[in-house]
């Protein structure tokens, strides 16, 4: 008897973001949710922190300089259960179609790289934060952790999600690969910024690190990539030092498979789109029998990683056996630890 595996038409989404306007990006993330549908896509990817948009202005100029930004940013990044979460996950159910949103999330006053998975019928599959946000990015989000560093089972196979440079952090990577991952979402914000003097930050680099993911890890690699407008540009760069540092364009979105091929014909730079792949994951035992890390060609008396899944919550709340906090019986204060000798 032979094992059915899934195939089905996914989609990656290459375009920007209603720039610090959540209801309007909303609007167009919804508008995108539902052309995908409409193509035959059971599953939608959307690039780094689209909602409300990459904030590029810590790139540009000193902190102090960016705070003129960060009020709008803040006020429009997205808050799980509000009136616009609502929206989105009624339009993935209304449509029927699994989505992995790339967002900035507000919780009180914090913001995290974030990426929301919304399956079809409009429920949360997982909420997961960026593990570590990336150089300067540190004066806008916070950290994750790792119990959400996960591969969720859905029925279009075993499925996970990590931002921009997470994919060059090998341990990170790892720890996905070892899950079974088939399919992933690799969301990036665009190339858009520093061209031809940072090659680190440019597409030559980042398109190959989706690749290589895909080969290492055996499975399909969900691209997205967003573009920045004209609009963007003129909002930001106030100064000709500053159009040099940023550009519009840097869209490079793709999808690739558990052999490194490239399935999408890609679009250019600057032009918006979604782009379509037909995926058969019964391909990726075929790329498993050549080299699985975490599996048959790994060496764990020799090399092995530990993963801590524990929440990193801020305020554990604990009182006396039996004592209840908000409806709740909290755990007993820890035992006083005793010294050995």
């Amino acid at each position: 008897m032979s094992i059915e595996h899934p195939r089905f038409r996914a989609a990656v989404v290459q375009a920007a973001p209603e720039f610090l306007d959540l209801d309007a990006g909303v609007d167009k993330a919804i508008a995108l949710i539902a052309e995908a549908a409409a193509n035959g896509a059971a599953l939608v990817g959307f690039p780094e922190t689209w909602l409300p948009g990459y904030p590029w202005f810590i790139w540009l100029d000193a902190p102090a300089w960016g705070m003129q930004f960060f009020g709008r940013y803040h006020d429009n990044s997205l808050v799980y259960g509000s009136p616009q979460a609502d929206r989105l996950a009624a339009a993935a159910r209304e449509h029927g179609i699994t989505v992995v949103l790339g967002i900035s999330e507000r919780q009180a006053g914090s913001l995290y790289i974030a990426q929301w998975i919304i399956g079809p019928d409009g429920a949360t599959i997982a909420r997961r934060r960026k593990l570590k946000p990336t150089h300067v990015e540190r004066t806008v989000f916070g950290e994750g952790d790792g119990s959400d560093l996960s591969v969720y089972d859905t029925p279009l196979g075993r499925l996970g999600g990590l931002c921009c440079w997470e994919h060059l952090q090998p341990l990170s990577k790892y720890a996905m690969y070892a899950q079974n991952e088939q399919v992933h979402v690799g969301a990036w914000p665009s190339f858009s910024l520093y061209k031809g003097g940072a090659y680190a930050l440019g597409p030559e680099v980042n398109t190959a690190a989706s690749r290589v993911y895909a080969v290492e890890g055996q499975c399909f690699v969900l691209a997205p990539c967003a573009t920045v407008s004209p609009e963007m540009v003129e909002l930001l760069c106030t100064d000709d030092t500053k159009r040099a540092l940023l550009q519009p364009g840097g869209g490079y979105a793709g999808i690739y498979a558990p052999d490194g091929q490239l399935l999408t014909e890609p679009l250019p730079e600057d032009v918006e789109g979604l782009l379509y792949a037909d995926l058969d994951l019964g391909l990726i035992s075929l790329a498993k029998a050549a080299a699985d890390p975490s599996g048959h060609y790994s060496r764990p008396d020799v090399t092995r990683l530990l993963l801590n899944k524990t929440p990193g919550d801020r305020v554990v709340p604990f009182s006396a056996p039996g004592v209840e906090i908000d409806g709740d019986v909290a755990p007993a204060a820890p035992e006083r630890a005793e010294v050995l000798s």
